[in-house]
């Protein structure tokens, strides 16, 4: 499908599944979930008990994170979507127990990225060049484990 017949989300959200598969991400539809299918998978339209997140981080088969994908109009003001995307990393995700929200948080629109580390002593979101590799947040996730 050529990029005039797809409306400016799906035109984000192709930009993002191909920068999550650059940055290591296997991506997968809810229909196909196996979130121990590789180090690093991201799982679209992921149910919550608040709606669906754009899509649910899975590290080592454990749910890391989410990524809140917005058009490329949001441009700049994409901080304004903060609230959102932490209500779905704090939220109950059916298909798999989590007790805490999830510490990853990602805002996109393919071109603008901004990430907010929930294990900072003081978590703000800041402007990232990429999400980041699989095994960076393994690491991170590891770390803040053994402290």
């Amino acid at each position: 499908m050529s990029d005039d017949n797809k409306n400016p989300e799906q035109i984000a959200r192709d930009e993002i599944d191909g920068q999550l598969n650059l940055s290591g991400w296997v991506i997968q539809s809810k229909s196909e979930l196996n979130p121990a299918a590789a180090l690093g998978v991201a799982v679209r339209e992921y149910q919550t008990d608040v709606g669906p997140a754009d899509y649910v981080l899975f590290v080592d088969g454990q749910a890391a994170g989410v990524l809140e994908a917005k058009q490329e109009s949001w441009g700049q003001n994409l901080t304004t979507v903060e609230q959102q995307s932490s209500g779905y990393a704090a939220a109950k995700l059916k298909w798999v127990s989590n007790s805490a929200p999830l510490p990853f948080v990602y805002e996109s629109t393919g071109t603008i990225t901004r990430f907010t580390n929930g294990q900072d002593p003081k978590p703000r979101s800041r402007e990232v060049f990429a999400v980041h590799r699989p095994a960076t947040l393994k690491a991170w996730l590891r770390a803040q484990q053994m402290a």
